[in-house]
């Protein structure tokens, strides 16, 4: 994968109109994983895509009622079999940290790359949505400063839950692993890289 203007050419582009300038452009140092279904525990629909680009219908089903007035986004949504979205470039800030805080400082979309999987707490996530993952983790760590890999539920603890406990980190840290051996000019980057579920806000 590579990445132009903050955009990966081989992910889907939906444009979203949720995103503003970052602070500080070169302040990109952390990935939170999330994940996301409309309706809750439904997969393959247009709904999430509709909500990152502002144009879901609010009647399509009752849960979405909750929505209305609702203006969020993600860089990047995988798919169940793996398929790449992407709706922010991560050159600009989203929308999908909200109320949060890592190592002392608040408001993380600030400094953050946010990618969504499709999924929800209580099921577990395919075997190609880690291998896309891993995929753009590399490229995003050719480009980015990143440092460290949380889960919404830890920068915004008692708030969120996801990615939840459907989610394999030991998996995704061993095929970053797998990955680094076949590109040494990263190798350095992912061994320091923190993967790390649960680290407290004060850490």
């Amino acid at each position: 994968m590579s990445i132009f203007d903050g955009w990966l050419p081989s992910a889907q582009r939906y444009d979203s109109p949720h995103y503003d300038a970052r602070p500080d452009p070169a302040d990109i140092t952390l990935l939170v994983v999330h994940n996301i279904s409309l309706p809750l525990g439904r997969f393959g629909g247009p709904h999430v895509s509709d909500l990152f680009s502002g144009r879901i219908d609010y009647n399509a089903d009752p849960s979405f009622a909750d929505l209305r007035g609702l203006k969020v986004s993600s860089h990047f949504f995988i798919r169940r079999d793996g398929r790449l979205i992407q709706y922010v470039s991560a050159n600009d800030r989203a929308w999908h940290a909200g109320r949060s805080c890592f190592r002392g400082r608040e408001k993380c979309n600030d400094f953050s790359i946010g990618v969504e999987l499709e999924g929800c707490d209580f099921l577990p996530f395919e075997a190609a949505q880690y291998a896309t993952l891993a995929a753009l983790t590399m490229a995003l760590c050719r480009h980015y400063p990143l440092t460290d890999v949380q889960g919404h539920e830890h920068i915004a603890p008692g708030r969120k839950t996801d990615p939840g406990p459907g989610f394999d980190w030991e998996v995704y840290r061993k095929l970053l692993h797998k990955k680094a051996l076949d590109e040494p000019a990263l190798a350095g980057v992912i061994a320091g890289l923190h993967v790390v579920k649960g680290l407290l806000q004060s850490q």
